[in-house]
């Protein structure tokens, strides 16, 4: 029944894990990921606006912890969340919020993403929080991009800190 399938390959034995980071990294990644989310808690709450966005903690731990990584670059950062909540926005209006619409918004976003060369993990996970949260559209603008932009900024002013240090890799 399942001849296509070759259930060896679950067993997962290609390459070993990956050897855990040393500890002055995590301790950097640790202080970057703080520095960056009380950034934003601190931002919204003096303007009374929410700069928070879920899917920021997954992208604080690219951006601290692996920041040559192309998903960590202001590009993909920055457009990445900016074209995952769009979409999620566009299709929840069109659509409304089904489970079917849900998955497409997630699958388009990822395409889009891709498409644009801006591809962000942790922005695929918007389509759902904006149809999980039944947002409007001002969530575009706050807390997506502008909250986007900050933890940029932040991630900016930390990476550079120090010689041996270069953040982004590149932007466009």
């Amino acid at each position: 029944m399942f001849s296509f399938f070759n259930w060896y390959k679950l067993s997962g034995q290609v390459s070993q894990c990956p050897k855990r980071l040393p500890l002055s990294k995590i301790i950097a990644a640790w202080l970057g990921g703080t520095i960056a989310t009380a950034t934003l808690a601190v931002l919204g709450n003096s303007v009374e606006l929410l700069m928070i966005l879920g899917s920021f903690g997954a992208s604080c731990l690219l951006i601290f912890a692996y920041p040559i990584s192309p998903f960590a670059q202001p590009r993909n950062v920055i457009g990445g969340h900016f074209i995952a909540t769009l979409t999620g926005l566009v299709f929840m209006t069109l659509f409304g919020i089904h489970w079917w619409s849900m998955a497409s918004a997630v699958g388009t976003a990822i395409a889009l993403m891709l498409l644009f060369r801006m591809p962000h993990p942790p922005a695929g996970s918007n389509p759902l929080i904006v149809m999980l949260g039944a947002v409007n559209w001002s969530f575009l603008v706050t807390p997506t991009l502008i909250g986007s932009i900050v933890l940029v900024i932040v991630a900016l002013v930390y990476n550079n800190i120090g010689k041996q240090k270069q953040y982004p890799t590149y932007w466009w």
